[in-house]
């Protein structure tokens, strides 16, 4: 689902969990250099430091995020464009470069209230397992999640 499936098809409330992914543009692998990992990750924690929302888990793979994340004070397009827009530039001005870092929109699911939000975090954190990327979640170093720090 995109942002706009979003705007016809549900509330963004705070308080609702949602899982996010977002997608580097032409699946470019920006995230395999360790540094532009990092970027991202810092773009993520500042995200709950201004309480825009609270993170509960993430895990940045070689050419997307996922993100575990409950609303704070802004709605759910306002912290995918404000995580999208301000660690593009962040990255752009490290790289020396210009233009799309990100693809438009990102995909989006709710999370009912009577989902498992561990079972949620566990599944992303997994992501860089499934992938081949680490033989176990907590090898992983560009991951993070509530319940396991």
């Amino acid at each position: 689902m995109s942002s706009f499936r979003l705007r016809i098809g549900r509330c963004s409330l705070p308080g609702q969990a949602y899982t996010l992914t977002m997608v580097c543009h032409g699946r470019r692998r920006w995230f395999d250099d360790p540094n532009l990992a990092a970027i991202a990750m810092n773009h993520l924690r500042n995200i709950d430091q201004r309480g825009y929302a609270r993170s509960l888990a993430w895990v940045v793979m070689p050419d997307h995020v996922h993100w575990l994340v409950e609303l704070g004070s802004q709605p759910l397009a306002g912290i995918a464009r404000r995580f999208k827009s301000s660690s593009a530039l962040a990255i752009n001005r490290t790289l020396g470069r210009g233009g799309a870092l990100w693809q438009a929109g990102y995909h989006d699911h709710a999370v009912r209230s009577d989902d498992s939000l561990h079972r949620h975090a566990m599944y992303i954190l997994g992501n860089p397992v499934r992938a081949g990327l680490s033989e176990q979640i907590e090898d992983y170093p560009y991951a993070w999640s509530l319940w396991t720090g």
